[in-house]
């Protein structure tokens, strides 16, 4: 089964504003790649979404969260966190490693 990529609309702030910090903090080549790097890992989410592991905030919503780990060298940074409904692959969050585990106002579908 293939599946379908949605962004809830914190999830699409989340990417913006990651590639803003990037652009800012470093350079506006590394916020190109990060942002193509981070639609690339969610793009391989359309196939078997259920490989990888639970969330810490999985118990947040009466369906699995899971977390993809991304980063542009070889230590992630991001954690890309989702679920599955359907045929669909729901993009809930992205998060720094360093922020803190989502709360229930964190995720809203």
């Amino acid at each position: 089964m293939t599946f379908r990529i949605r962004y809830t609309a914190r999830a699409r702030r989340d990417i913006h504003a990651a590639v803003k910090w990037w652009a800012e903090n470093r350079s506006r080549d590394q916020a190109e790649r990060w942002f193509n790097g981070i639609h690339s890992a969610i793009a391989s989410l359309v196939e078997d979404p259920g490989r990888f592991p639970l969330s810490p905030e999985t118990d947040l919503l009466e369906t699995d969260i899971r977390e993809l780990h991304f980063g542009v060298r070889r230590k992630p940074t991001h954690r890309v966190v989702f679920t599955v409904q359907g045929d669909s692959v729901i993009i809930l969050r992205v998060r720094h490693h360093g922020q803190q585990n989502l709360t229930d106002d964190d995720i809203a579908l």
